[in-house]
């Protein structure tokens, strides 16, 4: 008499097991590659280990694509991802040990990793603490789910906050970075009528006359300093816009004399200002 076969059934524990093993089964962009590993480990540095190396890259290389699609439609071409993809691809196998568990557990996180730093620190157009990254990535995610469905209203700071379980302020910083990972040039119009205007039309120009009133200013102790007729000479030629030989018929002096004391006046009081600029810098 044949022994009857057992059969697993569908509801035992056997079957569950099986059916989770087979849901957790690899990627088919996973090789088994144990053994090359296991051969790359033993091989100095050369030209067959470079050969191996490469191989090992090819292999492996499909599975850095996938993980950079992860990454598409957030600002970066999808052949740059790759590339970054496959860089992260490189460090895993020059840095995994064989005898520590599967390459894949160790090279997904690793590709990842090298993918999230290129957003990180080569995307943003303006320089951003890795905090107010974080930030932002957590209200731009709570905007996303929480406008997700058709006519759902555009979420306020305190929603945001009670959704993210940030803080009001950690929230308008977040906001604040959403608008910095990229930059407007300022030929950017920003009306759309006939007589709209640049970004560049916006922005103030430098005040010459800021100079002039710092200029006065430093020279005011040494006008003080001079004798009282040489401050008038000064006064004279400068305030009231008058030449200097009218300056030397008032005063009954050459019109050589009075040009050699605007000369000397004017040197006295730019040497004092010059003198307390250096000493106040």
């Amino acid at each position: 008499m044949l022994a009857e076969t057992p059969t697993t059934r569908p509801d035992t524990p056997a079957a569950t097991t099986a059916a989770t093993g087979a849901a957790r089964r690899r990627h088919d962009d996973a090789p088994d590659t144990m053994a090359l590993f296991g051969r790359l480990a033993d091989l100095p540095e050369g030209p067959e280990r470079e050969a191996l190396r490469d191989e090992l890259v090819t292999l492996w290389l499909p599975m850095a694509h996938r993980i950079a699609g992860r990454f598409r439609d957030r600002g970066e071409s999808l052949e740059d991802l790759r590339q970054v993809a496959a860089l992260g691809l490189v460090k895993a196998i020059d840095r995994f040990d064989p005898e520590r568990g599967a390459f894949e557990s160790y090279a997904v996180p690793t590709i990842t990793g090298e993918v999230k730093r290129h957003f990180r620190d080569r995307m943003w157009a303006l320089r951003v603490p890795r905090r107010v990254q974080e930030l932002r990535n957590k209200v731009r995610v709570a905007r996303r789910e929480l406008t997700q469905n058709p006519g759902s209203p555009e979420p306020s700071v305190a929603t945001l906050a009670a959704h993210t379980g940030l803080t009001e302020d950690e929230v308008g910083a977040g906001m604040e970075a959403l608008e910095s990972f990229s930059t407007l040039s300022l030929d950017a119009e920003l009306s759309a009528g006939d007589d709209g205007y640049s970004l560049a039309d916006t922005l103030g120009a430098a005040d010459a006359s800021y100079d002039t009133v710092i200029d006065r200013e430093s020279a005011k102790e040494g006008l003080r300093r001079l004798p009282e007729r040489e401050r008038a000479i000064l006064y004279m030629r400068f305030f009231e816009d008058m030449t200097q030989s009218r300056i030397a018929d008032q005063l009954g002096i050459s019109q050589m004399h009075v040009s050699r004391l605007i000369s000397r006046s004017c040197a006295r009081v730019r040497d004092e200002a010059t003198g307390q600029r250096t000493v106040r810098g």
